[in-house]
């Protein structure tokens, strides 16, 4: 159902909503197509004398909280309108919770919970529906591992509907961290153990945990190890010649180009005509992973006539918002990726970061310089894509020892 905009003389409307609602939700209308979403607090009256009349003075009590969410004023794509659905259920539930915590905070209508009626499981899932960052997949996974820890580890079964936030102890903590090594490869396990110690730590800030329970506790990784499995030149070659029935070609050509520019998904999925540099032949965007935090964060990548051709021209008169590839989210992209996979015959995992791994082996392979290819992953230091010099080694080492046995 649409939502009525009744614009107000700020360029800002309200979510149609109950009257009683407090704070409201509303929105504002930004120059660059999008609106930013907002909460308007209502404390009522505020009284004051006038200094220079000496009459009292009414004013509301009002407060604006950004939420920094926001929605497509005029969505295009099924995708843009499934964000907008999407983007406007999660404003809602952080509505709703600061309704109740304004109620608990003035009116006590919501009692507090004592730290022993509290399940940290509800309370871990309530974390992650407030939550607004980009790594949200991630956060969500790591709620998915340590509800699937408690239920496949006998000693922890009891804990798989309610775990006070008491019983979460060091050794939990620890078992937890060995059934992460034991069910990911690679960094899997440390990236998702990172986002459970941040929802811990937020609760040991809040007091609802009273001692850190991770403290001490990490996950060792080998860090020289490539983990994810990578396409070779001769598999790519054979996957760009496999077509698949009803295949969605903007997710192949999305691919392509994650293949041939060592490009993240988080990366490929919003870029724009604007990134493209026609005139120079370079794909130019800020990475999402390291953006405000890596001198390294931008990237200039050549672009030869082929990957200008699977690039295309823009469709728009706004080329700078005007997506290279519209396409589906992650696991439809994933699923659609595997069939493509499956139907070329090549017996390996692929995810979509597997194209990155790709990318970085094949041009080491082919005698790239370790630094050239470090600028072109936007590595802010070596020692990352030195990982791939070493599988690079490991790869000719195989190659030697693949040969017949000497009898001397």
């Amino acid at each position: 159902m649409a939502i009525k905009k009744n614009f107000r003389s700020d360029n800002t409307y309200m979510i149609v909503a109950d009257d009683g609602d407090n704070p409201k939700l509303g929105a504002k209308v930004l120059s660059d197509g999008r609106e930013s979403l907002f909460l308007d607090y209502y404390f009522g009256y505020q009284k004051s004398v006038n200094e220079e009349t000496g009459k009292e003075v009414v004013r509301v009590d009002r407060k604006r909280e950004s939420l920094s969410l926001y929605l497509w004023q005029s969505p295009r794509t099924p995708m843009e309108r499934q964000q907008n659905k999407d983007t406007l259920e999660l404003a809602k539930k952080i509505r709703y919770e600061r309704s109740q915590q304004l109620l608990e905070d003035t009116e006590g209508y919501r009692l507090k919970k004592k730290n022993n009626q509290i399940n940290f499981l509800d309370y871990f899932q309530s974390y992650i529906d407030r939550y607004t960052k980009k790594d949200i997949r991630v956060m969500e996974m790591a709620l998915r591992d340590f509800r699937n820890f408690v239920q496949d580890t006998p000693e922890y079964k009891r804990f798989v509907n309610f775990l006070k936030p008491s019983a979460l102890t060091q050794q939990m903590v620890k078992d937890f961290v060995e059934y992460l090594q034991a069910n990911h490869n690679g960094e899997g396990a440390k990236t998702t153990y990172a986002r459970f110690k941040k929802v811990v730590l937020y609760a040991v800030d809040n007091d609802v945990i009273i001692k850190n329970p991770c403290k001490g506790i990490s996950v060792e990784i080998d860090v020289n190890r490539m983990a994810k499995d990578v396409l070779s030149n001769d598999e790519i070659a054979t996957l760009l010649a496999t077509n698949v029935p009803n295949q969605n070609l903007e997710i192949r050509r999305a691919f392509i180009l994650s293949l041939y520019c060592g490009i993240r998904w988080c990366d490929v999925k919003d870029l724009t005509f604007g990134n493209v540099d026609y005139s120079n032949g370079f794909l130019k965007f800020e990475q999402s992973k390291t953006k405000g935090h890596s001198s390294k964060s931008g990237v200039a990548i050549p672009l030869n006539e082929d990957l200008l051709k699977l690039i295309g021209e823009p469709k728009t008169d706004n080329p700078k918002e005007e997506k290279l590839f519209e396409l589906p989210s992650h696991t439809m992209c994933l699923k659609s990726l595997r069939r493509w996979v499956a139907k070329a015959k090549i017996n390996k995992h692929i995810t979509w970061h597997c194209a990155r791994h790709s990318f970085a082996t094949n041009i080491l392979s082919n005698g790239a310089n370790v630094k050239v290819v470090a600028d072109l992953l936007g590595h802010s230091s070596l020692t990352y894509t030195e990982r791939y010099v070493r599988a690079v080694d490991e790869q000719k080492r195989a190659a030697i020892n693949s040969m017949p046995k000497l009898n001397l």
